[in-house]
């Protein structure tokens, strides 16, 4: 996955708007300009995009990404790929899309989505799981849609009453972990390794939900798993500190936006200890982790934006059923794993080494 350009436009845009209100969490007025997805993402053909008429024009778009690390910039990008590539783009037309950053702040998500709300925005996005349960609070009795991306498990996180028939107002994208294999990576590249350590947010339904299944299929692979529950990131480098002080033989980091967004705390009492850790997708792998069976966060972003246009041009979200976009890549680094004396199994012979 190539390197994106909505970082640098949104350090851009949060610079000019420090005298506006939001300034923190705003990334602008205007979407970025994101390029073309990599030809090899694959994009679920659940959603049908079809250019806005004439009647869409003077449409405000709102996405709110909870945080600023790169698996959710890619999410934010692949959106606004998917919005543009039916035409809804910003600046033209009449089109507005007002991107805004949480920042790791469940309040100041609540804020922007409040915000949104009173200002009558036609549609609102929310990336993460606590983004999309901060716009979906805000607007459930306003009229407004919403559209989640990136929700690992949005029955738990109260957004849909299933993922075929939401009904809630609101559908989105999960973006269902591929558990099984991720244990089956730990295993294969780690032959001795007895007990795995989780750092997680207590509060993300996502994480929750992921160390239940986590735990389930651990013994599958003669593996147990030892974790430690954190209520903020301000408690990452205390957690971190715990998972070590339990003599873990390896971490493994789901998309807890927490630990993801302080990922180099984690790392730095991990690699002290000589313990490594295995990511969620690729980003990770590239800040740092060893491996990671990943999803592609652009594609789950450019579905997510497919099925905004449903709603956008008429749709009720209630009846669109939630794509799930599960498919997976392992992926590693070569520098990490010498950095920890691991040698890549035979059977992953074809994984992308990051560092290439």
């Amino acid at each position: 996955m190539k390197k994106h350009t909505l970082k640098k436009l949104l350090s851009l845009a949060a610079a000019a708007a420090m005298t506006l209100p939001l300034a923190a969490c705003s990334t602008g007025g205007g979407s970025a300009s994101p390029s073309a997805v990599p030809s090899g993402s694959a994009s679920p053909s659940a959603s049908t995009a079809v250019s806005p008429s004439a009647e869409t024009k003077n449409v405000t778009i709102g996405i709110i990404q909870y945080a600023p690390h790169p698996s959710l910039d890619n999410c934010t990008e692949g959106t606004i790929q998917g919005l543009e590539a039916a035409g809804y783009k910003d600046s033209e037309n009449g089109v507005t899309i007002d991107v805004k950053n949480a920042q790791g702040q469940a309040e100041t998500a609540d804020m922007i989505a409040k915000n949104m709300v009173a200002s009558k925005y036609d549609l609102i996005i929310g990336v993460a799981t606590p983004a999309a349960m901060s716009a979906y609070s805000a607007a459930k009795d306003s009229g407004i849609p919403t559209v989640f991306c990136a929700v690992s498990d949005p029955v738990a996180a109260g957004l849909v009453k299933t993922l075929e028939n939401p009904g809630n107002g609101t559908t989105g994208t999960t973006d269902t972990l591929n558990l099984d294999g991720q244990l089956k990576m730990i295993r294969a590249m780690l032959p001795d390794a007895k007990t795995v350590g989780v750092l997680y947010t207590t509060s993300e339904p996502n994480s929750v939900s992921a160390l239940e299944t986590f735990k389930e299929l651990a013994p599958k692979y003669d593996l147990t798993v030892e974790a430690v529950g954190i209520t903020n990131e301000s408690e990452v480098a205390s957690g971190a500190a715990a998972l070590v002080g339990k003599g873990v033989d390896c971490v493994n980091n789901f998309t807890d936006n927490n630990v993801v967004n302080n990922l180099s705390t984690l790392l730095h009492a991990t690699d002290a200890a000589g313990i490594p850790v295995f990511g969620s997708e690729i980003e990770q792998v590239r800040n740092g982790c060893v491996a990671s069976e990943s999803l592609d966060y652009v594609a789950l972003g450019v579905e997510t934006g497919n099925l905004a246009v449903q709603v956008l041009n008429g749709a009720d979200p209630s009846a669109i059923p939630v794509s799930v976009v599960a498919d997976s890549v392992p992926v590693y680094s070569q520098a990490n794993f010498d950095k920890f004396g691991m040698t890549l199994p035979a059977d992953y012979s074809s994984a992308e080494n990051v560092d290439q």
